[in-house]
């Protein structure tokens, strides 16, 4: 699902970390705010987002994303838009469901084989009597 460029807000923020001069200088990371309710999203989408127990959404159904991975600031804005984007397809993707299956007949035989090795194991821990 694509996003217009207009329902997301772009700023440009000086990165952490090391870097030295350019770090210091430069705006090369790129803070992007994105209203969930205030989108274009179909209401279902919107609905599931503010669900999602992200640490990037915040309690007004803002995402907030902090790109700062790169160098120039280009690359960091594509970044960030790749990530909310990933995100949304996270969101709206349905969950598989889980299909039950009975255990194998050797995975059985193992298990059991495997608990009774570790019970003799467990035996010669025990102190040792004079016969």
């Amino acid at each position: 699902m694509r996003i217009s460029e207009t329902e997301v807000e772009l700023y440009g923020i000086r990165a952490q970390g090391a870097g030295g001069q350019n770090v210091n200088k430069v705006s090369s990371a790129i803070h992007l705010r994105f209203d969930i309710k205030a989108s274009s999203l179909p209401e279902e989408c919107k609905q599931l987002l503010t669900k999602l127990a992200d640490r990037r959404i915040s309690s007004e159904g803002v995402i907030v994303i902090k790109a700062q991975r790169f160098r120039t600031q280009e690359k960091n804005r594509q970044d960030a838009l790749a990530r909310l984007d990933a995100l949304i397809e996270a969101a709206t993707t349905p969950e598989k469901l889980r299909k039950p299956t009975k255990a194998t007949r050797n995975s059985i035989k193992e298990r059991i084989f495997t608990k009774l090795q570790r019970g003799q194991l467990k035996v010669l821990r025990g102190k040792v009597r004079l016969e």
